[in-house]
């Protein structure tokens, strides 16, 4: 059954189309997402919700969403989105962050251009029937320092654009490398010296923990007299109150904001003051940038549900069309893998420790990780997937450790997971074999060749003639056929297991008279979720 979106705000009609050339059913009802109740009755009828920032995904309505997989947001903020409640429900949550890069950064220099000429305020008083050419003396954008807070993908743009107007450009960012810099034709400078330097400072970060209110008070002090301030990013990241004190004081000759701490901006320190331009929020407000964001949203979206390609996922890893038909086989290597240590667990887990040896080592480890975890926990929640599992196993405090090696026997590669508990390790290997079907090589480091079936049958045992007899033919009078049997030891007369492949789930009656046998230390039958 084709899949089921609503787009429950605005988007172009070519967004519409392209849901529908994928063949994906689309409901496009545009002022939706205003009627909470309304959208609260029908959401559970969709795969996926297409959203601008009108519609509202709270903790609320995802529980409604019964069937609901990816929540896309045309646009880069989504501060209307529950990320946490849509990760706990299994929901992706998708942005559009490159869609309005160039917007985004053309009207941070066209806001410093207009506060460096005063353009607004003579604007209006020229509309006035004045006639000030004196009152509005501004200064030129030529040979004066501008201060990047943030070097991004937008703030990357903003110094190329600024080079070009022959400015000198200094960026602050933590994440920018030295050679990054040098290839931008830009100085890497600390925080310190940024505010030291800068004739114009613009902001391009995200509001984190540790963005919030990046200029302060008292980092505000510390600017070069006569700085003019440029906020195009998000609100939050100035102190506004304290920008109010300095601009009225003269320290901080200029300020445009296009953000404010609080939106939409009825009231703000900032308004009416001289020389601050203000704007609602324009940034990405271009017929381009909203085109483009739309298309973007509308690719991505239908990727995912019909490729499981993820990209731009704000709470998962991405993983490329390309790599999705990949990856495929070792993202189910590596839920069953996980969904058989989980199955055999019983006590709680502390760890889970990760190997991957030769080519997995190559893959998107994020995505196979995540699948790892949510093999693990679908035994006590069968609901989980690969978006709630790492919130859930974070919850519980588990610990999650990586190794990675080349290639160290005879597979190209393989995925081995350890857990551990407060009473024991347990571990498992596997490969994918050419054919693309997932195989168990090692379990308790008894090497096997298993191939994976929706039920199976994993019993372990000492090893000494007429137990495998016992086994097949107590099977055989119940009538369980089988369709792949497997056995390994560690040594002779040592442990030894078998894993068999059933056509049927086991009944609970077979399992006891094998228990029955005392020939068996464990016998369990296993059930693995396979597409």
């Amino acid at each position: 059954m084709a899949p089921k979106v609503l787009i429950s705000d605005e988007l172009s009609d070519a967004a519409v189309q392209i849901f529908r050339d994928r063949g994906i059913e689309v409901d496009f009802q545009p002022k939706l997402g205003k009627d909470k109740e309304k959208l609260a009755e029908i959401i559970g009828n969709y795969d996926g919700l297409a959203i601008r920032s009108a519609t509202k995904v709270t903790a609320a309505l995802l529980e409604k969403a019964t069937n609901l997989k990816v929540v896309g947001r045309a646009g880069i903020g989504v501060d209307n989105v529950d990320k946490e409640a849509a990760s706990k429900k299994g929901v992706i949550v998708m942005n559009t962050p490159f869609g309005n890069m160039i917007t985004t950064a053309e009207h941070a220099i066209a806001m410093m251009f207009a506060v460096a000429r005063q353009i607004p305020e003579a604007s209006a008083s020229t509309h006035a029937g004045k006639w000030e050419k004196s009152k509005f003396m501004g200064v030129e954008l030529t040979a004066k320092t501008l201060g990047v807070i943030g070097a991004g993908n937008i703030g990357g743009i903003v110094c190329d654009r600024a080079k070009g107007l022959k400015m000198k450009v200094i960026a602050y960012d933590p994440f920018l490398s030295e050679e990054k810099a040098e290839k931008m034709g830009v100085d890497k400078v600390e925080l310190e010296e940024l505010l030291r330097r800068a004739d114009f400072i613009t902001l391009h970060v995200p509001l984190t923990d540790s963005t919030r209110n990046i200029l302060s008070r008292e980092n505000l002090a510390k600017t070069k007299p006569g700085v003019r301030i440029i906020n195009c990013a998000r609100g939050g990241l100035v102190d506004e109150e304290a920008l109010a004190d300095m601009l009225k004081s003269g320290h901080v000759a200029g300020a445009a904001f296009d953000v404010f701490s609080v939106e939409p901006a009825e009231t703000n320190p900032l308004f009416n003051l001289p020389n601050v331009v203000c704007t609602p929020h324009l940034g990405a407000s271009t017929s381009e940038a909203q085109e483009n964001v739309a298309l973007q949203v509308a690719e991505q979206m239908a990727n995912y549900l019909l490729d499981g390609a993820v990209e731009n996922a704000l709470n998962m890893p991405s993983m490329t069309a390309d790599e999705a038909r990949v990856m495929g086989p070792w993202v189910k290597l590596a839920e069953y893998l996980g969904a058989f240590i989980g199955q055999m667990t019983d006590e709680p887990i502390t760890a889970i420790n990760v190997t991957y040896d030769g080519t997995a080592s190559t893959m998107n480890l994020r995505a196979l990780e995540c699948a790892v975890i949510a093999g693990i926990m679908s035994r006590s929640n069968p609901d989980v997937n690969m978006v709630s599992a790492p919130v859930i196993a974070k919850e519980r405090g588990i610990q999650l450790s990586t190794t990675t090696q080349d290639k160290s026997g005879v597979f190209d590669g393989y995925i081995k997971i350890t857990v551990v508990t407060d009473k024991r390790e347990r571990s498992i290997a596997g490969t994918c074999f050419s054919d693309g079907k997932p195989r168990f090589i090692q379990i308790k480091g008894i090497n096997v060749d298993a191939e994976v079936g929706r039920h199976m049958l994993y019993t372990t045992n000492k090893d000494v003639p007429g137990i495998i007899g016992k086994l097949g033919t107590l099977l055989g009078n119940n009538k369980v056929n089988l369709a792949n049997f497997t056995l390994g030891r560690a040594a002779a007369g040592g442990e030894a297991i078998a894993i068999a492949y059933l056509d049927e789930a086991l009944d609970a009656k077979v399992v006891s008279e094998l228990e029955a046998t005392g020939l068996f230390q464990q016998v369990k039958p296993l059930e693995f979720n396979i597409a």
